[in-house]
């Protein structure tokens, strides 16, 4: 099977059906299956591609009709000006400590409590992780104001540490699930070999599971990575500085209906946009690999 997947699709068609050509129906069917894709991915691409042409064209054209999705002449000079008129470096830098922080807290987090959930037997195992799940269909909305009354208490208004520490226990029910799931793929034979080498459970999931989850654990951090970056509600609530204000809360308030500077919207919108392009498009084969792996094993 491992030396049937590195085969071309041609190869493997062949194979499958006992080294004979397939029919022609095969080919059909790739061929639509194909084509719906494509045309998926075109629509999905479009708001995109609209963002990106409102940023690189005049005030005048953004409005124009026909639609203009070519701007002449291309403005450039857009994502420069849209730097002096609103603090962006600024708003960029907080969501970056902000992100950085919340995503390497869930990573780590996560990753040991999946691994409590998977490998250690303890009374309750079982009913803690069906409550731990039961927790996802819980709305966030519900938990917003204990939540609130909580941080208020601590003097934690106004800071970062809302929308980081809580990311330190435990990471969230889905990325705890995900990652559970991947360890339960990986034999327990190499928890039995360190034992009798004298290694003991921190030893076990820091020197031999941290490794082997690389696949889950890119997953969960793109997860992480794109829900803190856009967040928008945790900011709102508990920011109020503008020198602390997050690039999604920032460009919320930078929007000004009697200016209509939408080209400088979508400019600055194009910088809350490509990280996240970016880290998916060099994450994507370990994205698609560790949600694929966690639904090897049942058990």
């Amino acid at each position: 099977m491992a030396t049937l997947s590195r085969l071309p699709r041609s190869a493997q068609a062949t194979a499958a059906h006992g080294g004979q050509h397939p029919p022609a129906s095969y080919y059909i069917k790739r061929a639509l299956l194909y084509l719906g894709m494509i045309s998926l991915s075109i629509v999905f691409m479009v708001p995109m591609a609209w963002m990106l042409s409102t940023s690189l064209k005049l005030q005048g054209q953004v409005f124009a009709h026909p639609p203009i999705w070519i701007p002449r002449p291309i403005m450039w000079y857009n994502y420069v000006e849209v730097l002096t008129v609103a603090p962006i470096l600024r708003w960029l830098g907080n969501t970056c400590v902000v992100t950085v922080a919340a995503t390497l807290g869930t990573i780590i987090s996560a990753s040991m409590v999946g691994f409590g959930f998977a490998r250690l037997r303890f009374p309750g195992r079982g009913a803690l992780f069906a409550l731990l799940l039961a927790t996802m269909m819980l709305p966030h909305i519900v938990t917003q104001i204990p939540t609130f009354i909580m941080f208020k208490y601590l003097n934690w208004h106004d800071t970062f540490l809302p929308l980081i520490v809580p990311s330190f226990f435990g990471g969230g029910a889905y990325n705890i699930f995900l990652v559970r799931q991947f360890y339960l793929t990986i034999p327990t034979d190499f928890d039995d070999a360190a034992r009798i080498d004298g290694a003991n459970n921190w030893m076990i999931w820091a020197r031999i599971m941290l490794p082997l989850n690389a696949p889950v654990l890119t997953a969960v951090a793109i997860f992480s990575f794109v829900g803190h970056w856009n967040e928008f509600m945790g900011p709102l609530i508990y920011l109020f500085s503008e020198d602390k204000k997050t690039l999604a809360l920032g460009l919320r308030a930078f929007v000004d209906p009697f200016l209509a500077s939408y080209h400088l919207n979508m400019a600055g919108a194009m910088y809350l946009t490509l990280p996240m392009v970016i880290i998916f498009f060099f994450g994507q084969r370990y994205f698609l690999r560790g949600v694929v792996m966690t639904g090897i094993t049942g058990r």
